[in-house]
């Protein structure tokens, strides 16, 4: 499978060095609207083809699967420009600015029966099966709360602080610790609330999190641009319950007793990067000729950005692109 890049920004050299590492897909192509940044992308990363605009790129017949990997304001556009050349997409996470642009594509991708997938990592990692067989077992009991938090450093990055690119903690960082409670708990939340603290530019800096789902399960979940935190995820039942190190992507996973003594912990296999395995989803869906994948389907996309958009209302955030 020969892999089409859109971007050549930091997250397109995380998945180029994976996909560097694997069998049966090869890095093929990178656009970038500078010809001099894609060819010196091409060059750092081995790639065979550079082009200075994505048009170029998506007017290759030889690409296989066009990877989205520029700021969450372009996704919409750049999904409409695939579209408009028939390549199946896989598009980073936040996949669109807004749920009425998710949509919106959404829609017109179902329509013409070509394949399309959010790029969140997480959905796609063997961790989550694992995470999915413990809650399963009930060792935990009754599963009453999840908490999970996701923080870095990183407030000077200039496209994190950008109104005009869909900038701030939320749909940068903030969609992980949502994704974790999503995926735990396996339901939609019947009531969330959301409250930050903004940037001098009026994006979220640091943003806090409250979901109440049916019979009174809860999730509070959080993610800040100040500094890092310790990433971590837990699911808590009546019998124990569940740590798991590292939330974005799960180094180990420890089960506790309702005296906190440690019953069980579950090693993650061995990775590349953990990227790959949302491109070997890709290409299986290809291969089955599917229009989308069950490990983050068309429907959860949109609940997740609906769920956004209605933190981002409370928070008082529009975009400029928005208004």
């Amino acid at each position: 499978m020969r892999i089409g890049m859109i971007g050549a920004g930091g997250i397109a050299s995380k998945l180029a060095l994976t996909i560097a590492e694997m069998d049966g897909v090869n890095n093929y192509a990178i656009a970038s609207r500078s010809l001099a940044k894609a060819e010196a992308f091409k060059t750092t990363y081995h790639f065979e083809k550079a082009y200075g605009s994505y048009e170029a790129l998506l007017a290759d017949p030889l690409v296989d699967l066009v990877y989205i990997a520029t700021p969450h304001s372009e996704h919409y556009a750049e999904m409409e420009l695939c579209l408009r050349y028939h390549k199946p997409v896989l598009c980073e996470k936040a996949f669109t600015a807004n749920a009425i642009q998710a949509k919106d594509i959404l829609s017109r991708y179902e329509k013409a029966q070509l394949f399309l997938a959010e790029a969140i990592w997480t959905r796609y990692l063997p961790s989550r099966k694992i995470i999915d067989d413990v809650l399963a077992s009930g060792i935990l009991g009754d599963v009453f709360l999840v908490s999970a938090n996701l923080c870095y450093a990183n407030k000077a990055h200039p496209r994190l602080t950008d109104p005009a690119l869909a900038g701030g903690a939320l749909l940068d960082m903030g969609i992980y610790p949502l994704t974790f409670a999503l995926m735990a708990l396996h339901e939609s939340p019947v009531s969330l609330h959301a409250e930050c603290k903004k940037t001098e530019t009026g994006v979220d800096e640091a943003t806090t999190m409250i979901l109440s789902f049916p019979g009174g399960k809860q999730a509070i979940l959080f993610a800040s641009m100040d500094g890092p935190s310790d990433r971590s995820g837990y699911v808590y039942g009546s019998k124990g319950y569940l740590e798991v190190i590292n939330c974005n992507n799960p180094e180990q996973l420890n089960v506790y007793d309702i005296n906190h003594q440690l019953l069980k912990s579950y090693p993650i296999p061995p990775q590349i990067s953990g990227y790959e395995y949302e491109i070997e989803e890709c290409r299986r869906c290809l291969e089955q000729k599917l229009e989308q994948t069950p490990f983050v389907s068309h429907k959860v996309t949109l609940e997740v950005m609906t769920m956004m958009d209605a933190m981002r209302k409370e928070m008082g955030i529009v975009y400029p692109f928005e208004k």
